[in-house]
């Protein structure tokens, strides 16, 4: 197929001025600025619009970023030079708008909250650090940064996606209808098919539903270092159970068909394959006798083999393969057991330079830390792998391993080291000497690091201040971006508190009090809650436009409070295996055990007027509370799973097992048999496209209701997935809540 070719004139841009002086301005007035729903979700919100797509250049130079206005209509790509500070627009407005435009503009809401929640990059660079790929609605267009020229390399109707370049640069492998393509760099090449499936449901290097959410899996397929082969993930989905999703706004309705396995139901199979570069006969290599597993992670310990991790279906074994990628011949070489919780699928494994060396992180003694092992680089496969050390140790975290200077022997990795509220990054050497904290203020902080290690972008925020961005390294850091000021909102302060759960736990929890009240007055009280093993909610951070909705609500006179209970992440096994086998019980008991202890120490708070309100997790942990006590006198439910038959196998298995060895605790979860019991003032929410917690759970939510002869209020937005997103959409929600809350508990 012919290549277009698009000429990209050189042009001065003012908008990176402009929009830099636009939030740089001081403010200058002392008075209170307003604060409603309208403008906190509005496109960029009061503290503007943050970089996007940030990256760095592969010689570790320079660091890009997407910066547009708040609507997100016009924007640029600009790269800032790690060394120097310095500035340049890489690809300008106009460019920008037909190459990488706006994903504001994608009015497929499914697609829309694809393409954001799982960080697909709207471009990246190639290994000379001389080119860049970007990828408007799935077409490839290759960019030279020197002449300013953009040849277009696929034209096909069906999208390509996960595109890759090849080590050494000179190729371009990507997926297509659920295929895999390799595309040469060179002025006459053709692209060619590696693999040629014609049944749908078989996925070549391409990443299904749930290995995406819930593994966290990006991409199933790597190109070996010498750029000759490519080892990928086969998905069979064919006994994999869909779901419906219908479009209800055409005049005859769409319906799409999700690939979506329930608790219980047959996962994809699984199996790793190897292709070469120019395609010819495929190879699939052996791992284990057992169908029934996950394949998260796997990739090339250097030319000819290959690493992967295998996770039984209980989550709660991992092994690690190495394996001849021509022979086919595997070996186990380290298993991870975790017996009375579950194994955490991360991306801390990492091959040393040396080529003989590994790093692994473990919950083995009660806490995710650092091991560092090694193994035989003339025989990998000859024996295990050895331990040779852990890293570092104590009553807190990693949460992830950020970089590797192997030139000077450090690891840096975040963690929350004496604060789990606070996420900061730290450093150790290989030998297990030198732990140190690197990141300078408390709060939280999200670091990406250059790949030799020096250097990294740091995102930074504390819950009094909103993110700023910086590129830091052994002689400081360099400003990149910084959100508006807040000063003149004069928002309050959330006061951080601690209870105790019936274990002797210490469960954190944050309290924001109206500044206004009226002396003697009584104090509603709204509690926020997520309670579930995905995410805590008590963190020293910018809470965002959420955070500023709840600011709004105290100025209206209401307390807002919230508790991470046992069965939230970031504390340690025990804690977060305390929900080991249940869902709902646990979690209510540490809730109200701290509500009640709240409502001790604070008596201006109305123990009468109280309400709850939940996401997701927390739209279930709402309905449960307020089904199984009397505490709450209305709530508002966004997106709950009513039953977990309903949820997803790998998120729900992780915790509840497999429903036909648990059945019990699936039934006593059911929220659907004690609709009966519901206590106070219900508004349920649900987005009709949720392709995470299907609508259906809210479906057969109102069903019970109606059964059990209970009145409730409910509210859908066509179309709308998980998150409800759009300034439109989260305006009218918050607003309707707010409405809630002042009729029920004023």
């Amino acid at each position: 197929m012919a290549k277009r070719v698009l000429a990209v004139l050189p042009a001065f841009s003012l908008f990176f001025y402009v929009l830099l002086s636009a939030h740089a301005v001081a403010q200058t007035s002392a008075e209170q600025k307003a604060l409603t729903i309208q403008n906190v979700f509005a496109e960029g919100g009061i503290t503007g619009r943050a970089p996007e797509a940030v990256q760095w250049s592969p010689d570790d130079t320079r660091v890009s970023y997407v910066l547009r206005d708040d609507s997100g209509d016009h924007g640029e790509l600009w790269y800032i030079d790690a060394g120097t500070g310095e500035r340049k627009a890489l690809v300008t407005e106009s460019k920008l708008a037909q190459l990488a435009p706006s994903r504001d503009k994608i009015t497929d809401e499914r697609e829309k909250e694809r393409l954001t929640r799982y960080h697909v990059p709207e471009y990246m660079w190639a290994p000379d650090s001389k080119h860049l790929l970007l990828m408007p609605e799935g077409q490839l267009w290759y960019y030279d940064l020197a002449s300013g020229t953009a040849v277009q390399f696929s034209a096909a109707p069906d999208p390509a996606q996960d595109p890759k370049f090849s080590p050494d640069g000179k190729l371009l492998a990507y997926v297509r209808k659920h295929n895999l393509f390799v595309h040469p760099l060179s002025d006459n090449g053709r692209e060619h098919a590696l693999t040629r499936d014609k049944d749908e449901n078989l996925l070549n290097g391409e990443v299904d539903w749930v290995y995406a959410e819930e593994l966290n899996v990006r991409s199933n397929y790597a190109w070996s270092p010498d750029s000759k082969e490519i080892v990928f993930l086969q998905m069979d989905e064919t006994r994999v159970p869909t779901y419906p999703i219908t479009d209800w706004m055409p005049t005859h309705p769409k319906v799409d068909e999700e690939k979506y396995p329930k608790a219980g139901d047959p996962n994809p199979t699984v199996r790793l394959g190897m292709v070469g570069a120019d395609g010819g006969k495929l190879k699939w290599l052996s791992l284990t006798q057992d169908n029934d597993i996950y394949i998260p992670r796997f990739g090339w310990i250097r030319d000819g083999i290959i690493w992967a991790e295998v996770l039984n279906r209980a989550q709660d074994q991992m092994d690690l393969y190495f394996v001849d990628a021509h022979s086919g011949k595997s070996r186990r070489v380290l298993t991870e057991r975790s017996p009375d919780a579950w194994v955490n699928v991360n991306d801390d494994f990492r091959i040393l330079k040396s080529g003989d060396q590994f790093l692994w992180s473990s919950w083995r003694d009660g806490h995710t830390h650092l091991y560092l092992y090694h193994f035989s680089k003339q025989d990998p496969l000859g024996d295990e792998a050895q331990l040779d050390r852990q890293l570092e140790r104590g009553d807190y975290e990693v949460l992830q391993v950020e970089g590797l200077d192997e030139d000077s022997g450090t690891v840096f990795f975040t963690c929350n080291k004496g604060d789990p509220r606070q996420v900061q990054l730290y450093a150790v050497k290989l030998d297990g000497s030198n732990l140190a904290r690197v990141t300078r203020d408390d709060g939280t902080y999200a670091v990406n690091f250059s790949s030799n290690g020096k250097r990294y972008v740091e995102t930074y925020s504390n819950a009094a201040n909103p993110p700023q961005v910086e590129v830091c390294g052994i002689a400081g850091c360099k400003p990149i971006w910084e959100s508006r000021g807040v000063e003149n909102y004069h928002l309050a302060p959330w006061k951080y508190m601690e209870f105790k759960a019936e274990d002797g736990s210490t469960l954190y929890g944050q309290l924001l009090m109206p500044r206004d009240a009226a002396p003697g007055s009584k104090i509603p009280l709204i509690v926020s809650v997520y309670g579930g093993p995905a995410a805590q909610l008590v963190k020293n951070e910018w809470a965002g436009p959420t955070g500023l909705y709840y600011e709004i609500l105290a100025r209206e006179g209401f307390a807002i409070f919230s508790v991470d209970n046992r069965g939230t992440p970031n504390r340690g096994q025990k804690f977060s295996a305390a929900i080991k086998g249940q869902f709902g019980a646990i979690e209510l008991k540490d809730q109200l055990r701290s509500l009640d202890d709240l409502l001790g120490q604070y008596p201006q708070l109305d123990r009468s007027r109280v309400g709850v309100w939940g996401w997701s997790n927390g739209g279930s942990m709402t309905l449960y509370g307020m089904t199984h006590s009397d505490v709450f006198k209305a709530g508002v439910s966004v997106a709950p799973v009513t039953d977990w038959h309903n949820y997803d196998s790998i998120y729900t298995e992780r915790i509840m097992g497999l429903p036909k060895s648990n059945a019990k605790a699936y039934t006593d979860s059911s929220l659907l048999k004690a609709a009966g019991k519901l206590h106070g003032s219900l508004l349920m929410v649900h987005g009709t496209s949720d392709d995470n917690v299907h609508f259906q759970n809210s479906i057969q939510m109102i069903q019970a209701f109606i059964q059990a002869d209970q009145q409730f209020r409910l509210m859908l937005y066509p179309n709308k997935t998980h998150g409800i997103a759009g300034p439109s959409a989260r305006t009218h929600l918050f607003q309707m809540m707010e409405q809630h809350w002042q009729r029920e508990l004023k």
